[in-house]
């Protein structure tokens, strides 16, 4: 597998549970990363921490990694092994996959410690 790079996104966000039935905030639209998904049982929405929804559960305090792709959907084992070398130093993630790419989603006050143990695992984090 190539050396992947990931860069820290500027913002902090939050992760929300809504009820399965609730509509999709429309003032989602305006922001440059946010992601949803829907189950029979719930509503998750990650979001900039700034954006008010009317939630169930919000989960404030995330800051976002994001994989530097465009990765080739053949390529396996990407979340398997940024979240080993995570786990190893107590990190929790909160894992998003899109059709380029993989976020990883760590509390903000972890986010120097995930820096430097992906560094150290000769991942590049700009």
């Amino acid at each position: 597998m190539p050396r992947l790079t990931l860069l820290v996104l500027d913002k902090e966000y939050s992760i929300h549970r809504l009820s399965p039935t609730s509509r999709i905030p429309a003032q989602l639209s305006g922001s440059s990363f946010y992601s949803i998904t829907r189950t029979k049982d719930e509503l998750s929405i990650v979001c900039e921490t700034g954006i008010p929804l009317k939630s169930l559960i919000e989960n404030k305090g995330w800051s976002c990694l994001k994989v530097i792709g465009p990765l080739d959907l053949n390529m396996s084992g990407i979340i398997s092994q940024l979240s080993s070398v995570l786990a190893a130093a107590d990190i929790n993630i909160f894992a998003i996959s899109s059709y380029d790419t993989d976020y990883l989603l760590v509390k903000s006050e972890k986010t120097e410690l995930a820096k430097t143990v992906l560094h150290k695992a000769d991942y590049q984090v700009l």
